[in-house]
């Protein structure tokens, strides 16, 4: 198997877009404190994270430098052993790895991640996150949902 090219500039196109919008929120938002777009709900708000989600591991830039070149490696042979009919599966792994990519460009250039989406939801304050997020979390979403209905198959051919 092989990547597609609209994989790659889908990769491409996902990784901009992040990198876009963190540079227009660290542009428009610096100093601007919370910004409110819809009331009790959603804000935009301007943080810098130097760990991981909820800043697990703040600080520790080599750990998250090893991880995500190991992560990356591993997500691009899945992408590319995965078969190219597999087209949900496939877009998972693209925006996992776009996702992956957006957040290393910060950490390469910034030693932190810039995040500014800032949603309360049922009264939580969410932790604030970016585009490249909720690329990951959209990306990993698929490939579980693809992961529950693959493993339901082979259930299924077992039982035959």
């Amino acid at each position: 198997m092989k990547v597609k090219k609209r994989e790659i500039l889908g990769i491409i196109f996902f990784v901009i877009l992040d990198q876009l919008t963190k540079y227009i929120a660290s542009v428009y938002l610096k100093g601007a404190g919370m910004v409110e777009v819809i009331k009790n709900f959603f804000y935009l708000h301007l943080v810098h994270n130097s760990g991981a989600a909820w800043s697990i591991l703040e600080g520790q830039m080599w750990f998250f430098y090893i991880l995500t070149v190991v992560m990356l490696g591993i997500f691009f042979m899945c992408l590319v052993k995965s078969d190219k009919k597999e087209t949900w599966l496939r877009f998972a792994f693209v925006l996992i790895i776009a996702g992956t990519i957006g957040n290393f460009i910060d950490r390469l250039l910034f030693q932190q991640v810039t995040d500014f989406l800032d949603f309360y939801i049922f009264g939580y304050d969410f932790p604030v996150f970016n585009i490249a997020d909720t690329e990951l979390c959209i990306g990993a979403g698929i490939f579980a949902l693809y992961a529950l209905r693959h493993s339901d198959d082979e259930e299924k051919e077992g039982a035959k």
